[in-house]
Order: structure tokens, then sequence, then C-alpha cells
């Protein structure tokens, strides 16, 4: 068993030595808004398939998590001040 464990760690460590290192897989995207000092930080827990939900959507309508927060609470806050 030691003898299995000992060949396994020389075959990683002649890998690691002989491979030539590969491309980052990690891809880096440009932040598309900058937050400006009149913003301010909201944090809520929400249930987990609504947090899906939101995901999904953000993805198909290429919307940040953040766009869609705002939007909908400014869309709350007209229809609760209209009903009034």
């Amino acid at each position: 068993m030691k003898k299995d464990y000992l060949n396994n760690l020389d075959e990683l460590s002649n890998r690691i030595k002989n491979e030539a290192p590969k491309i980052p897989i990690q891809q880096i995207k440009a932040v598309k808004k900058k937050m400006t000092e009149d913003n301010g930080h909201f944090n809520i827990w929400i249930p987990k398939e609504l947090l899906k939900q939101v995901k999904t959507f953000a993805v198909q309508e290429e919307l940040s998590i953040r766009e869609i927060g705002i939007r909908a609470l400014e869309l709350y806050l007209i229809e609760k001040s209209n009903s009034k």
C-alpha cells in the first residue's frame, strides 16, 4: 500500500515537472458599472427557489442580479404608492 502511494506521488511529481502549465481556466470580465458613492448596501435572505429563478432570469435577460433587485424594488414601491 505504501509502495502504491509512493509510486503515485512519483508520477504526480514527474507530471508537474514535465508538463507545461495550462492556460488559466478562470475567465476575467470587465466590470460593467462602477459603484458610485451614492450607493448603499442592502442584503436580504430569500428562498433558494426564488434565487434560482432570479439567476436564471438574469442570465436570459443579460442583467445583473443587482439590476433586477433595483428594478423590482422600484416597481414594488411605485405599486404601493399608487394603491394608497
